[in-house]
């Protein structure tokens, strides 16, 4: 697969200088080898050493990129060593995203090992914005001009969690009140009936983005598009995750180890398209996210770059081996 670093590499840099920024959801993907990844800078008597490989990465994928989603940010909250770690490594015009830590953001945690003897419990820390700002926003503060958009991922809640989904908004309202005004942030939902023009009109209120997301159980972003009042704030984000219908672990067992394009999705293409070029159009005074996994295609750089071909930045045909 031809990866043009160069020619990416100033297409993203003219997006971003339009406040859109396009990029990837987290980097550290040894199949990208040889694509975005120079092996040179990461062997060790002969081969790739693993650990030098996800400590340095993200340096030489700043070459290209000017944004990443940290996806990990999910799992546990930023600890001050790995927020350094990350600053240093990009250049001042680079902007990380974070998905927020599941422990505000989930209400029950599901019935899985590494939860523990909290499986399947209430979660007492859910929408908890004193801890969300003490123990999330606290440690991001040292990099604050490097980062994005603050990400609020919330999985599918059940009759258990709300027993409607105006529940869900009084709640997600009351949270977003009590969150501190100057930082970016947009809320990713995974129940289609939320969809609903309250919930847009509570984002709104608070200036908040809705985050487009192209996931298993949502309908397709071109869909949501189309939703009255979608656009919530004066930015926007959007996570091209799956193709709807897709499930997680059918698409990491065969795309995996993600080196290329296996299916294509040309309706999340067009999506990110129209997404990036409405931004454009009208643009905002806060930069807009666009984020691509490997787990959409197979190869979210070959995705990005027939995003770019759509948007007119990349040479028509150059890589219609993609297409």
């Amino acid at each position: 697969m031809a990866f043009d670093r160069e020619t990416c590499a100033s297409a993203l840099a003219k997006l971003a200088k339009n406040k859109i920024y396009l990029g990837t959801s987290s980097w550290k993907y040894p199949g990208w080898l040889g694509q975005l990844y120079e092996e040179q800078r990461y062997l060790y008597r002969g081969k790739v050493a693993k650990t030098r490989f996800e400590k340095q990465c993200l340096s030489e994928y700043a070459e290209v990129f000017k944004t990443v989603c940290v996806d990990a940010g999910y799992y546990q909250f930023p600890q001050p060593k790995t927020v350094e770690a990350l600053a240093i490594q990009v250049p001042n015009d680079f902007r990380f995203s974070f998905k927020v830590t599941q422990e505000i953001t989930t209400k029950h945690f599901t019935r899985l090992p590494r939860y523990g003897s909290r499986a399947g419990q209430l979660n007492k820390n859910f929408l908890n914005a004193n801890l969300f700002q003490s123990a999330f926003l606290g440690p991001l503060k040292s990099m604050r001009e490097k980062v994005g958009v603050l990400i609020f991922e919330f999985p599918h809640f059940y009759k258990k969690d709300f027993e409607r989904g105006r529940d869900f908004i009084a709640a997600l309202d009351g949270f977003l009140a009590q969150l501190p005004a100057d930082w970016q942030y947009g809320v990713e939902i995974r129940n289609e009936n939320f969809l609903h023009e309250d919930y847009f009109a509570t984002l709104a209120k608070h200036g908040v983005a809705h985050i487009y997301n192209q996931w298993q159980r949502m309908p397709p972003v071109s869909a949501q598009l189309q939703l009255k009042r979608s656009f919530t704030t004066d930015f926007t984000g959007a996570r091209f995750l799956l193709t709807p219908g897709r499930k997680y672990q059918e698409a990491v067992d065969t795309f995996s180890p993600y080196d290329q394009v296996q299916q294509v999705d040309a309706d999340a293409r067009q999506a990110a398209s129209d997404l990036a070029k409405r931004a454009m159009e009208q643009p905002g005074k806060k930069p807009s996210v666009l984020y691509v996994n490997n787990r959409l295609e197979g190869n979210s750089l070959g995705t990005i770059m027939a995003i770019l071909t759509n948007l007119g930045l990349l040479p028509p045909g150059k890589f219609i081996h993609l297409a």
